[in-house]
């Protein structure tokens, strides 16, 4: 399920990252401002959350208060996502909502749900709408490759100015063969080629070097996010059933700055949900104590052991130590 997100450094700002378990907020009341002749305002209170270091695991998300069962933790937007290649016609290129009633981008037959994707989308699609991405994609496609489309969104919006070149450096990279970095050269390539063929300028490329992309490419494969959206109908859970049955469920890929922050554990007291659109939305399990870590699953969490041992050694390149595996449940 790839793995929980970031939005660069200056989101990190928002959690304070310790060098120990962090301490419990003491009041999760909401905060209020005043402004000159005004009444106060009054603004959502933060998650209840904050990041610290486990024992073992690296970094961590903990609880600073006690937390119910079902409660909604928090919600995080992606620092950058991409419709699947079967998904391109039927959710929002911006947002993944499943579309209804298309408001269609003639340039790449890519739509829209609203015009407020659209704005949001407007500058980086600018760039991305200068290219011909037909090579790009079905070389994706013929390939089975679904990350390389992450980068390529990523790489309009640096060019566009949206976001930086480190935007995911925060991340926890994965460690990357020599025959992978080999491969890896002929996406740089050809994605290289498409912005080259749009008048796209080698200052403008400049970031997009065999060490920045399969440093990109590093993070994004084991903190990226399929994104399978809940039905909110009848005919929501239909078409959900039919794309199971032709292993074309997620709707997409994603990238989060804090839920990728989150560690897993094969008996997890927090999940994560995608009920409308890209945005995550993170619930307890359970009830949880204040201190206590949140973590969640990264894999299908009915598996017998030796099935999740391997699917997260090989996947994500550590060996399961949560207490279910250790009981060899």
């Amino acid at each position: 399920m790839l793995r929980l997100v970031q939005h660069s450094r200056r989101c990190a700002s928002q959690f304070k990252i310790l060098g120990r378990q962090p301490n419990p907020v003491s009041s999760p009341h909401h905060f209020t401002t005043t402004t000159s002749g005004s009444q106060p305002t009054r603004l959502a209170s933060p998650p209840p959350i904050q990041v610290g270091f486990t024992e073992f695991s690296g970094r961590g998300v903990f609880a600073t208060r006690s937390i119910g069962a079902g409660e909604l933790i928090h919600t995080a937007k992606p620092i950058v996502s991409h419709p699947s290649l079967s998904s391109l016609h039927s959710v929002c290129y911006f947002c993944l909502r499943k579309l209804r009633n298309q408001n269609q981008s003639p340039a790449q037959n890519v739509s829209f749900c609203s015009e407020q994707c659209r704005e949001q989308s407007r500058v980086f699609f600018e760039v991305e709408k200068k290219s011909d991405w037909s090579a790009f994609h079905e070389y994706c496609s013929t390939q089975g490759l679904k990350y390389p489309l992450l980068v390529k969104r990523l790489a309009c919006m640096i060019i566009s100015g949206v976001t930086s070149a480190d935007a995911l450096d925060i991340l926890q990279p994965t460690t990357l063969s020599s025959s992978m970095i080999a491969l890896m050269e002929k996406e740089l390539h050809l994605l290289r080629s498409t912005f080259a063929d749009a008048q796209i300028s080698d200052e403008q490329m400049a970031f997009l070097t065999s060490q920045w992309y399969t440093g990109v490419l590093a993070r994004i494969r084991i903190n990226a996010f399929r994104i399978e959206l809940a039905g909110e109908s009848y005919e929501d859970l239909l078409s959900a059933a039919a794309a199971l049955i032709q292993a074309e469920a997620a709707v997409g890929n994603a990238i989060y700055l804090l839920p990728s922050l989150y560690n897993h554990d094969c008996d997890p007291n927090t999940h994560i949900v995608w009920v409308q659109n890209v945005d995550a939305k993170l619930k307890a399990l359970r009830d949880i104590e204040a201190g206590e870590e949140l973590r969640i699953c990264y894999i299908d969490a009915s598996m017998d052991h030796n099935a999740r041992q391997t699917l997260l050694y090989e996947g994500f390149g550590f060996k399961c130590r949560c207490s279910r595996c250790m009981s060899d449940e």
